[in-house]
């Protein structure tokens, strides 16, 4: 459940903060005030693009946050998606905040920095927005396809998987029948460039260390003398630090027979003493096999220009020109056997066909049953928002190969007749607005309700951005009432411009845009009693008031609490 929302320098909103509650929640106001910014910044929210162009002028930086309730089933599931972004849940609230600048955005989950995909990850557990002309703009294949399988409760991950697989090996089928001319004309180059790498005999991380032993070569005199010097100054000599350390253990042995505390200083000079000569052996050691060899050296050059000259012409890193060498290695081979690999090939692309085929197939019918089901729920839906239709959904495509898609093989259409007597239609053919709202409203109202019931009480925040365009009179009083049913299994969000809906809201804001010096800023606020009634009665006469309106309102009101 959303319970707040916050805009700062959004638009021509400076600062704003919204709570909402359980319920119908209903925003209304004047044309032009700004009705649907809250549900645009909602969207964003929700992982919707941003664009520098929503912030407001003379600002740097626009600011959209919202902190929602999460519980039931979705709790565990939101709790898995923020664990897996490492970012820590508190407690049952969500806190999600998106800073959109013209440099670079931000996006912050529970006040950690987070991206726009975990948004996305999270929206589908949080809010459901539905605008009157994502029908008309939107409602694709995908789109159909994907609101029958929410209804079904299907699962596609193993399909995607499945069809992944097939897909692989049927493209490395193709990649070896097609091309066979280009790919013989590369086999003097694959040839030349296996030779090449194979007989440099590269070993990994080779150049990085004849790089150190090139440069202990090169300065093998002063190495030496450096390591020697060190030697001398720690161990040899009647002035080295191992001889100091020596005389002062003697004194305080000394001291030991006057006063014993002085036991653990002896014992820490002594192991002192041995690190020391421990370092200074180690350096005597490292300079006697210190060679000054030009020889070598020479030897070491012509290698790291030899790896040098590979790297430039086959990478980079010698890690990738090895890779290379492996690659053309392969294709090689795919060329000298290739008659054994395709028939590989070939066997397990007939057993990833068959996988796919059984999910697909289990998925498919699934959908047929659930879409037997939906088309009656909608149907009867439909019908009580003052319509007369018959809906139907169509569910087509076969099993060829040709049909094939990481989401099965079916197509759906969603069919309509909005008079009787008149053939079926594609829905997204409808030429009234308003009808293709109920018809939408009624149809998500209805996944809502089943996706909801199959996730065990799992609920969204269900946001309707005027999907009321375009009706009125008794079809305007059913979509409240439609709304008003929703309303009590989620909470509910509508911006509406009709009085008929308005008088349902259990909370109702009103957006206004207000002159505030030489700027413009839009305001939103909850009204009762006497203003809510002043704002039916503007919605029904427009903006002068009478007797007549206010009248009406009242008995609306009163009839719809």
């Amino acid at each position: 459940m959303l319970l707040e929302l916050r805009l700062e320098n959004y638009a021509v909103i400076d600062h704003l903060a919204v709570e909402f509650a359980l319920g119908l929640n209903l925003l209304t106001g004047e044309t032009g005030a700004g009705k649907s910014i809250l549900i645009d910044a909602l969207a964003l929210l929700m992982g919707d693009k941003a664009s520098p162009d929503i912030i407001r002028f003379g600002t740097d930086r626009a600011v959209i946050s919202a902190v929602f309730e999460v519980d039931g089933a979705a709790e565990k599931v939101v709790a898995r998606i923020l664990e897996s972004n490492g970012i820590d849940s508190e407690d049952e609230n969500l806190i999600l905040r998106r800073e959109i600048s013209a440099a670079k955005g931000r996006v912050f989950v529970n006040n950690q920095p987070a991206t726009v995909s975990v948004l996305k990850q999270l929206a589908p557990y949080l809010a459901s927005i539905h605008a009157q002309n994502e029908s008309l703009v939107s409602f694709d294949g995908v789109v159909r396809l994907a609101l029958l399988d929410s209804y079904a409760g299907t699962h596609l991950d193993p399909l995607v998987e499945a069809f992944a697989g097939w897909k692989q090996v049927r493209d490395k089928i193709q990649e070896l029948e097609t091309g066979e001319q280009d790919r013989l004309r590369l086999v003097d180059l694959w040839t030349f460039q296996k030779r090449e790498i194979d007989d440099a005999k590269l070993q990994p991380g080779e150049d990085e260390r004849l790089e150190t032993e090139k440069r202990v070569l090169a300065n093998a005199e002063k190495i030496y003398n450096s390591a020697m010097q060190a030697f001398d100054l720690l161990y040899e000599g009647s002035a080295s630090t191992s001889a100091s350390l020596r005389s002062a253990q003697k004194h305080l042995e000394e001291l030991i027979r006057y006063e014993p505390k002085f036991h653990e200083a002896l014992a820490s000079l002594e192991s002192a003493r041995i690190s020391v000569e421990d370092v200074g052996a180690s350096l005597r050691d490292y300079a006697g096999g210190i060679e000054a060899s030009p020889e070598h050296l020479a030897q070491i050059e012509d290698r790291l220009a030899l790896l040098d000259r590979l790297k430039r012409k086959y990478g980079p890193t010698l890690e990738e020109v090895m890779k290379l060498g492996a690659d053309v290695t392969q294709k090689l081979s795919e060329i000298e056997n290739k008659d054994d690999i395709l028939r590989d090939l070939r066997k397990q692309l007939a057993t990833a066909a068959e996988a796919y085929l059984q999910i697909a197939r289990t998925v498919s019918k699934k959908r047929y049953e659930a879409a037997k089901k939906l088309e009656r729920l909608v149907e009867a839906e439909i019908n009580e928002l003052s319509m007369k239709t018959q809906f139907r959904i169509e569910i087509s495509g076969t099993d060829d190969e040709a049909n094939w898609t990481a989401s099965g093989f079916d197509h759906v259409e969603y069919m309509i007749s909005t008079n009787p007597g008149e053939p079926m239609h594609p829905l997204d053919q409808i030429a009234s607005g308003g009808e293709m709202s109920r018809v939408m409203l009624a149809l998500k109202a209805t996944v809502e309700a089943g996706s909801r019931k199959k996730a065990s009480g799992a609920q969204r925040t269900l946001i309707f951005d005027e999907i009321d365009t375009g009706i009125g009179g008794r079809a305007a009083e059913a979509v409240g009432k439609k709304l008003k049913s929703l309303s009590r299994t989620s909470q509910v969000l509508c911006v509406t411009h009709l009085p008929q809906i308005a008088t349902f809201a259990d909370h109702h804001y009103l957006i206004e845009k207000k002159r505030s010096g030489d700027r413009t800023k839009t305001t939103v606020r909850e009204i009762t009693g006497s203003e809510r009634t002043e704002e039916v009665a503007r919605m029904i006469s427009g903006a002068k008031l009478t007797e007549t309106s206010l009248k009406h309102a009242e008995q609306m009101l009163k009839a719809n609490a």
